[in-house]
This record gives C-alpha cells, structure tokens and sequence, in this order.
C-alpha cells in the first residue's frame, strides 16, 4: 500500500469539561473495548481534597454514549494521584499506571479494584514515575519508566520479566521514554519525549529504527506523548508541543497532519440547551481567530482555536479504523476516520 491510498478524515468529537458524571476532566489516555467502548482516563486538576474525586475513569461509547465511572483521587488502594496512562487486555482487566504512586493498579473489567503492584526505586522491576503501559500480543505488559529512561516488561500480575534502555540520545537509548504500543508481530513503539523521535525496536529489545527530529515542520517532533501503530503499518503520534498528530506510513513519510477540527458534542449541546446564557454568549464569541499562519503548528493557535487540538496526550486506533486523540486541554475526545481507496 503506498500513502496516496489512505485518506484521513475528522469524524466526531466525544465529551466537553465534566467534573463528573458525563464528562472528561483533563484527560490523559484512553484505553479501548468491546463495541466501541472507551476507558477515559482523567488526570483531573490540582491535587486538593476538593478536587481528588475529579480523577476517574469514564466509560463511554464511541458514539456518545455514557455507561458510567469509577474510581477517585487519593493513595488509598485503588486510587489514583498522577494517573499517567490506562489498558485493557483480553481478559477485560484494566491497568492504570501511577507516576506519583510508583505503581500499577488492576481493576477488573467494572472497575472493581483487584491488586496493584510496583516500588519506586532503580532496580530491576523498580519505577520512577512510570508513565505509559501497553499490553503485548502475547499478553505481557510493556511499561516505559521514565525517569529510569528504560522499558519493563512483565506480566500481567506483576512478575518481572526484563527490560531494556539507558539514559541517552544514541540510537536504543532514551531521555524520558513516554507513549509505548506494540504491532501485531510484538514490535516495540516507543514515543521518546525528550529526544523529540519514536524509536522501533523487536519484541526482544532490539533496536530497529527511529525517525523525528526536533522542531515543528512537517516530520519533526515535539515532546512526542503517544505513539500507536494500525493493522496496515501506519504509525500514528501524538505530538504534544506542536499541537498535532502526525501519520507515518510505512515507508516513514508523512501522510498526514491532523491540527484539530472538532465540533461540539452531543454532550455539550445538551448542557448548553439547559444553560441558555452560556448558549448565548458561545454564540457571541470568536471561537475560530485568525492567527499568524507562521504559528499555526503552536500553542499560540491551538489555544485560540476552539476546534484545534490543545494538549494531545494520546492516540488510539481500533480495527473499524477510526482514530482516538484525547485532547486534553480541552476535555474531549476528537474522532477521525482512515479511508483507505
């Protein structure tokens, strides 16, 4: 397949500022289920007791639908401080990694707390601030430390099976190693944050490859925060500081750029139909600038635009081929489609 066959185009958009209920606050990362069933993880605000029941995950469909929540702030088992990232494997069990708590939390497919596990230290199997997690095609867990500036592996009831990485701008060596996926043979994905690039290697930690460098045109990186990789080859990146997500075909070239297009959702046109001042003064407003267009891949432009991307900390894709990008700043979900043809 070469790029001129897959288009990618803006869907729908999925959530608007909630402190509960239907809603997202400051999300961070989203973990897919069944039947277009999300698990969106929210960072929430501050870190007082007035805002800790903020953090949660929230069950939603792709389509709108709200299912429900669960979980809430504290250091308690089964709570969350600085959730850092969320999956499901194929048993429906869900991992929360916890940067501040230097553990892994494991829920059952409801959200009913079962164990958690993790130390913080920088020893085989230790964390400090462990930050993505992904679960490989053979079941194993893929966790990237950060600060320790490597990958662990383990399995899914926490045994320590090895790792790989040090600190380092070389090739195989990181700098704050963030966003982690695996393909469908159990190649590694690895967004590496402060050395502006994704790096490849095998399901053995072997490295294989790397592309982005720093800055903001097209191709270049820019605290890289997600990477994701389709059924096809296409590697999908959320690229935090520039405010986009960049497409990678397989052949490494760009295909393409997603800046950003949401529309309002369904939820936050109820909310608005019930709050008519606020409908009216939305209605008032510019919420689409101009700018300066030497900016347009910065946050000068995605925080005055209201449909632009502000803070994109994860990309999912699912086999319907429709793209995830948790859009965090703005606390929502933007929604895109691969058209292959």
């Amino acid at each position: 397949m070469t790029t001129a066959t897959a288009t990618f185009t803006y869907s729908h958009t999925v959530g608007f500022l909630a402190y509960r209920g239907r809603g997202f606050i400051h999300p961070i990362a989203l973990a897919l289920g069944d039947d277009g069933v999300m698990y969106v993880l929210n960072r929430g605000g501050p870190e007082s007791v007035g805002r800790l029941e903020h953090k949660r995950v929230c069950i939603c469909t792709v389509d709108e639908g709200y299912i429900g929540e669960w979980g809430t702030g504290g250091t308690d088992d089964g709570q969350f401080w600085w959730a850092s990232d969320i999956a499901r494997a194929a048993d429906g069990r869900i991992f929360v990694t916890d940067e501040a708590l230097q553990r892994v939390n494991i829920f059952d497919n409801e959200g009913n707390f079962i164990r958690h596990w993790g130390e913080v230290g920088e020893g085989p199997g230790q964390f400090n601030r462990p930050a993505a997690i992904a679960v490989a095609p053979d079941g194993t867990l893929l966790i990237s430390d950060g600060l320790n500036h490597r990958i662990q592996r383990y399995t899914a009831d926490g045994e320590y099976l090895g790792g790989w990485g040090e600190f380092g701008a070389q090739a195989g060596q990181f700098n704050t190693p963030w966003g982690i996926t695996c393909d469908a043979d159990g190649n590694v994905f690895v967004a590496d944050w402060r050395n502006d690039r994704v790096q490849a290697f095998t399901s053995g930690g072997r490295f294989v490859g790397q592309w982005g460098t720093s800055g903001d045109w097209k191709g270049q990186l820019n605290r890289p925060a997600s990477v994701e990789v389709d059924g096809e080859g296409y590697v999908y990146v959320a690229d935090w500081g520039n405010e986009r997500v960049q497409v990678f075909a397989p052949d490494g070239e760009v295909a393409a750029i997603l800046l950003g297009n949401a529309t309002t959702s369904s939820w936050a046109e109820d909310y608005l139909a019930a709050n008519p001042d606020e409908q009216r003064a939305r209605a008032e407003a510019n919420l689409a600038p101009a700018v300066n267009p030497w900016r347009d891949h910065h946050r000068e432009a995605s925080a005055g635009i209201e449909g632009r991307f502000w803070g994109p900390t994860s990309v999912r894709v699912d086999g319907a081929g429709r793209i995830y990008v948790v859009d965090s700043c703005r606390h929502r979900v933007q929604i895109y489609r691969k058209v292959v043809g």
